[in-house]
């Protein structure tokens, strides 16, 4: 798994994903000559077109610091269930940030080696938790997985526990042979009575 998704079992692909992360805020310096002017939080979408401009540099997320993703990462490799909570978005605005404004992160081969690391572990995570599901399992809890996480575990999920229910309860779940054999019913010609108002 370890970060790869198929196109064809994702509910989104990762372009989509990343589109729908681009409305996250993000700070902002403006590079023009003004009065004294506090960071501008802005979509992070306009971020990268001023940025592209030369109008401003984009401020890294206080999470994209070398200290804390070094803690999280300390902290995911320390527990097999627990994921560390980080941004919903924090693959896309991580990836949007490396391509974009790599000069305005500090330390970016550390930060974005970390990131990397922070994905692979709790990808192998997902993973993990997912080798407990099993046939009397209704539903699967995971906390704090990431939007490029969910959509790529989201499908799997649901194919193995609709398996499950359907083996322990087959009656319940339509037979899609069984339907397609169902003769098709020929609309009653009759005249209708038609109703008082």
């Amino acid at each position: 798994m370890a970060g790869q998704s198929d196109p064809n079992l994702s509910l989104f692909s990762a372009e989509e994903v990343e589109f729908i992360a681009e409305d996250e805020m993000v700070e902002i310096v403006p590079n023009l000559r003004m009065d004294a002017l506090n960071f501008i939080c802005v979509p992070l979408w306009l971020a990268v077109a001023l940025k592209k401009r030369g109008k401003c540099t984009i401020r890294p997320p206080l999470w994209m610091s070398v200290e804390k993703l070094t803690q999280v990462l300390e902290a995911e490799r320390d527990s097999q269930r627990v994921f560390e909570q980080l941004p919903f978005h924090y693959v896309e605005i991580s990836r949007l940030l490396f391509d974009h404004a790599r000069d305005d992160i500090p330390d970016v081969y550390m930060v974005r080696s970390l990131v990397e690391d922070i994905r692979d572990v709790r990808f192998h995570k997902v993973e993990t938790n997912l080798e407990t599901l099993n046939e009397r399992a209704l539903a699967l809890k995971i906390n704090n997985l990431s939007a490029m996480e969910v959509n790529i575990v989201r499908p799997f999920i649901g194919r193995a526990l609709q398996a499950f229910y359907k083996h322990d309860s087959p009656e319940l779940i339509p037979d899609q042979e069984r339907i397609s054999d169902r003769r098709p019913q020929v609309a009653n010609n009759a005249a209708r009575r038609h109703l008082r108002r």
